[in-house]
């Protein structure tokens, strides 16, 4: 485990070095934490892959909450976000907070948390701590990297006002698209369309079970993403059955594990060359595996016809984990016959 300084030589494009990191390893798995960037984990390798996605055409920079994150800041790697994801008034009937406007991505990525950096028996790890601006809240999030090369991630949020408060949370790790990718979710969970960009799924559809969804009198499955349609980006969420994700990709599996009683929803956000922030921008082809607290994007709607919001008593904290681990994937059927 290191932390670095900032580099002494500007750089013709802003790097993570530039900024100061800490460095987490431990079993040949190693994690890559910018508190100056809003304590993004801006590189994740774990079974001798780096898992996480970067921008090629938009560079780190301080981060300005009065900017647009889509715009300056969705450079990759793996956000946090909370009290909202998307930009959002707090509803009115909200004792204390009515009529708060909350930013796109949330508080989190436009500060710089404190963080300590930490080695025991258990692995390395890095405790980040960030404190709400319009709600008075203080996150933790601590991630330790085991000697078993385990990356695991524990949350505390804690209500620090008089008035209890709602929030909604997710975390946006950012993974590249590829003709290979593969999402493995346990089957017939139930899923919601949210949003789409260059395709017709049914938005607000209820009816539905993963991995499949409509769109022209055609069932499309979404754990093979590219093959679903030429060019298109899509938002879906699950009401998760048990507390397993998966991403398959060049040999190995890349599993996410959580208690669903704590994590009940996962965003998937996919974008096969159907969006971009900005026209000037050729669109991304990455997605997001989002474990969440609460559904859909914005906090407003999470209180309303969603019902899904959580809520901290004054005083009150709560608590989630997850882990992430590459495993070696064993080929399918249909690739051994091929």
């Amino acid at each position: 485990m290191a932390l670095f300084g900032r580099s002494r030589t500007a750089a013709p494009a802003p790097r993570v070095e530039d900024f100061g990191f800490a460095e987490l390893r431990g079993g040949g798995s190693r994690v890559v934490i910018v508190p100056a960037l809003g304590g993004k984990i801006a590189q994740m390798e774990l079974g001798g892959r780096q898992w996480l996605w970067a921008s090629e055409v938009m560079a780190y920079a301080t981060p300005d909450e009065s900017a647009s994150y889509a715009e300056t800041a969705d450079t990759g790697g793996y956000d946090e976000c909370f009290p909202t994801v998307a930009a959002c008034k707090v509803p009115t009937w909200v004792k204390g907070f009515g009529g708060v406007e909350l930013p796109d991505h949330g508080e989190l990525w436009s500060q710089a948390p404190s963080i300590d950096v930490r080695t025991s028996p258990d692995g390395q790890s890095a405790t980040t701590t960030w404190i709400g601006r319009r709600l008075p809240y203080r996150l933790t999030r601590e991630v330790r990297v085991t000697p078993a090369g385990a990356v695991e991630i524990e949350y505390e949020a804690t209500n620090m006002g008089s008035e209890r408060i709602p929030f909604i949370w997710s975390a946006q790790p950012l993974l590249p698209l590829t003709s290979e990718t593969r999402i493995e979710i346990a089957m017939a969970t139930r899923l919601h369309v949210y949003a789409q960009h260059e395709i017709s799924l049914g938005l607000g559809a209820t009816d539905l079970r993963w991995p499949m969804v409509r769109s022209q009198g055609k069932l499309l499955d979404l754990s093979r993403p590219v093959a679903v349609a030429k060019r298109y980006a899509c938002k879906v969420f699950l009401e998760m059955r048990d507390g397993t994700a998966s991403v398959i990709e060049g040999g190995l599996r890349l599993q996410l594990t959580f208690a669903i009683d704590e994590i009940p929803h996962i965003g998937l956000w996919i974008n096969h060359g159907g969006w971009s922030p900005t026209k000037r921008m050729k669109p991304y082809q990455n997605f997001a595996l989002q474990p969440c607290i609460g559904a859909p994007d914005t906090l407003e709607e999470a209180l309303g016809a969603w019902k899904s919001a959580h809520w901290l008593d004054s005083g009150q904290s709560r608590r989630w984990s997850m882990r992430w681990r590459a495993i070696p994937e064993a080929p399918l059927a249909e690739d051994v016959r091929s």
